[in-house]
């Protein structure tokens, strides 16, 4: 019998820090790896973000279903998988957006993001550091221009917060870094950063060999959906939780079924990305120009956007007021345009009725003023967002898409990771031909602006004429300009001709002798293509954008070609429910450094860490194993001692207290696992009691499991006969009064978990213990 002495040393290891309520049940939670901040999905698909005091700072919600959550590496941001396949990056300040990619046409169901552990060095291994050299010669790379009358707030997610968006964008002073983001068919996508998309994989396609050297037969998953990715923190490595029909042979018209079952199992996949850790030094440098040259389209696109807007408001304003003179042409019967009856008003002729008409009654000098301000206006604001936004963002452009021609240059280092020379050197010559356009347009744009200007204060000058009141005070006008504008401008739009991106290509006539120079000086470097001159600022810059994404998609074709499939580790059958599609299997996988390799900056990434996988095993699965947690380790170098002759793979199978069932469970800091359990009453039904136990991994009995040639001779077969029986009074055990559900949340760097009661509560434990109260409770 059970002592309250007894249970009060049993419980000494986990302090309660604070048990409150919540207002929705949570989904996913995680904590953050710098802060004392926990992250939590609620299930209507909101974002809650509290302190470690339960102190709610900010509550987000995307509008759709949230499928996966993980943070940045350093804490700054936070990256939230959507079922509709977008990964979108919050600032943890204040939730705001500060990125999405659109990666997957899935649900994201998981994510994770793990930077390099080691300083970046050169060949010799000395410490080398990347600079960015734009900051040098330009000064703080340019924002999105805001749509006149749209306030702070009013877009929802895509507030503006540059601060926050810059340092997202400037990961020059970052360690480098992977996102991995899995979806439910199959893929997973990589992103350097967050931002910058590098590399795709569908494991539907990888063709698994046997795990003996003399044995000639390849396997393939079918209808495989993943459960869980965990990049090593060496980079070197990726292992997936993936569930799939196991099928021989690669062509796919061959579907004989390896397990006969008829069910979707669950595997494990070791994937092979060296690629990032050999390559780091090219890849951040590449990262880095190319999604600050992304950011900058951004920036350019949104100009243009906003300057069209713009423009086409102040002609719409323009038209009402003006078009109105040709009907009033027509019901006086006269057989001119409005651009004859100005130009015979201005040589001083008698003004015809429906002139004096719509000058005097119909715009007078109220609409003259007010046609006046709205384009003289936009022509300002235009050339303001040209000079502020559009020319800072292209001319920063330019520079980086030649940072990024002098690298590609250097063909030993960057044709590796896909960075061609002869795409470079095109969105370069595109950059450069943007840069002409923008040129171009501020000179057609202050144009027009100054012959408007000019037209107006003729009308009012005219109109004072006509109203026989005094003009001695308006501003000049120039007869000549404006004898130009009625001819050429009165009913043209240039400046919107070169804004906007229509569907039938729109040729600016070039003379024949500017053309010939224009070629001519292809001789002393100038642009292979000519034909710049005939295109409009729109197309220049769809062509640009276009040449960035071919250019851009080589290194991400390239690095998707060198991720590679090592070694496959079939698990257990899954249930073969109506809801096994949708069945959750607890699992957690970490990486930890053996103390037997030092860390050196300059070492080769293999075998410095080991990985353990930990997952609950269904009962369905296997009737003899009930209720049973495993243990998997070694799995990441298996294949390597396989082929030197000895096995390296390990595995243990722990067994849950009688009474108990596991509710979740996460792999913490050196090598141990935390198991959530709840209660079950003998009728099977859950009680109102639970327990949170801690157990180290490392001491357990681990047996080495010897590989076999065929892949659906399952693992866990040959571990029944060395089960170790988990005991409430040998383990650091805590009671929890609450029936308890998953999400298990385990703070690594904190030493905190957060578990949540079937109830809306929230419990916080410390999970580390303080030997010296320890000392003096006992």
């Amino acid at each position: 019998m059970k002592t309250d002495d007894d249970e009060s040393q049993r419980v000494l290891p986990f302090q309660l820090q604070f048990d409150k309520p919540v207002a929705s049940q949570i989904k996913i939670s995680e904590w953050n790896p710098e802060k004392d901040l926990l992250a939590m999905v609620t299930e209507d698909s909101k974002i809650l973000l509290h302190r470690f005091n339960w102190q709610r700072l900010w509550t987000i919600s995307p509008g759709r279903c949230i499928t996966s959550l993980c943070w940045r590496p350093d804490g700054k941001a936070l990256a939230v998988g959507l079922e509709d396949g977008t990964v979108s990056l919050h600032d943890v300040e204040n939730g705001r957006l500060l990125r999405s990619l659109k990666s997957h046409t899935v649900a994201v169901v998981c994510l994770n993001w793990e930077e390099d552990g080691h300083l970046i060095t050169d060949d010799n291994g000395n410490i080398s550091t990347y600079e960015d050299r734009t900051s040098r010669f330009f000064p703080p790379t340019p924002t999105i221009p805001r749509m006149p009358g749209v306030v702070s707030g009013d877009a929802g997610f895509m507030d503006d917060n540059e601060g926050s968006f810059r340092e997202l964008s400037n990961s020059s002073q970052q360690r480098f870094n992977i996102l991995c983001s899995g979806d439910k068919d199959g893929n997973i996508c990589f992103s350097i950063f967050g931002i910058f998309p590098i590399g795709k994989i569908n494991i539907h396609k990888f063709c698994f060999p046997t795990p003996l050297v003399d044995i000639q037969a390849s396997y393939r998953l079918l209808n495989a959906s993943i459960y869980k990715v965990a990049l090593s923190k060496d980079l070197c490595h990726l292992i997936v939780m993936c569930s799939g029909e196991l099928v021989e042979g690669s062509d796919e018209s061959r579907n004989r079924k390896m397990a006969g079952h008829g069910m979707h199992d669950l595997h494990c996949l070791m994937l092979d990305t060296s690629i990032f850790w050999k390559r780091r030094n090219e890849l951040h440098q590449v990262a880095q120009q190319a999604s600050n040259i992304e950011d900058l389209t951004e920036v350019i696109q949104a100009s243009l956007s906003v300057m069209c807007k713009q423009w086409s408001d102040a002609m719409h304003t323009f038209h009402e007021k003006f078009d109105s003179l040709s009907t009033l042409i027509i019901n006086h019967g006269l057989d001119s345009s409005p651009q004859e009856e100005f130009l015979s008003l201005l040589g001083g002729a008698r003004t015809s009725p429906a002139v004096h008409q719509f000058l005097v009654n119909s715009l007078g000098e109220v609409g003259v003023k007010r046609v006046s301000k709205a384009v003289c206006g936009a022509g300002k604001e235009l050339q303001r967002i040209v000079l502020d936004h559009l020319q800072p963002a292209a001319e920063i452009v330019g520079f980086r898409m030649g940072e990024l021609r002098g690298l590609s240059r250097w063909r030993a280092r960057y044709q590796g990771v896909g960075l061609d020379e002869t795409l470079i050197n095109d969105a370069t010559e595109k950059a450069g031909m943007l840069l002409v356009q923008v040129e171009r347009f501020m000179r057609v744009l202050s144009s027009v602006a100054q012959q408007f200007s000019n037209f107006f204060n003729w009308l009012l000058k005219c109109i004072k004429l006509l109203m026989s009141e005094p003009s001695d005070q308006l501003l000049p006008y120039d007869s000549e300009h404006l004898v130009i504008f009625l001819k050429f401008l009165y009913d043209q739009d240039p400046v919107r001709q070169l804004l906007e991106l229509s569907e039938a290509d729109c040729d600016i006539e070039i003379e024949l002798e500017t053309m010939q120079n224009a070629k001519e000086l292809v001789h002393f470097g100038g642009f292979l293509d000519c034909e710049y001159l005939r295109r409009t600022l729109a197309k220049e810059f769809q062509l640009m954008e276009s040449s960035f994404r071919e250019a851009f998609l080589m290194p991400f074709s390239t690095i998707s070609k060198k991720i590679l499939c090592e070694n496959l580790l079939p698990m257990f059958p899954l249930p073969s429910s109506p809801t096994s599609t949708s069945f959750a299997v607890p699992t957690s996988i970490s990486y930890y450094e053996e103390a037997s390799h030092p860390i050196s900056s300059y070492q080769t990434c293999e075998n410095r860490f080991i990985d353990y996988i930990s997952f609950q095993i269904p009962d369905e699965s296997f009737p003899e194993i009930a209720n049973c947690i495993g243990i998997v380790r070694g799995f990441m170098n298996d294949l390597i001692n396989v082929k030197k002759g000895y096995a390296s793979l390990e595995a243990v199978l722990l067994c849950v207290p009688d009474g108990y069932h596991c509710v979740d469970l996460s792999l913490y800091k050196e090598s141990q696992i935390v198991l959530l359990l709840n209660e079950t009453t003998t009728s099977s039904e859950s009680s109102e009691e639970a327990c949170m136990m801690i157990v180290q991994a490392s001491d357990l009995p681990f047996v080495s499991i010897p590989r076999s040639s065929s892949v659906d001779n399952w693992m866990l077969h040959q571990l029944k006969g060395s089960v170790v029986y988990l005991q409430m009074e040998n383990e650091k055990v805590r009671s929890i009064p609450h029936s308890v559900i998953a999400p298990l949340a385990v703070s690594t760097s904190r030493g905190v978990a957060c578990v949540f009661a079937a109830r809306k509560r929230a419990l916080v434990y410390i999970l580390e213990e303080d030997e010296d109260e320890v000392s003096d409770a006992e």
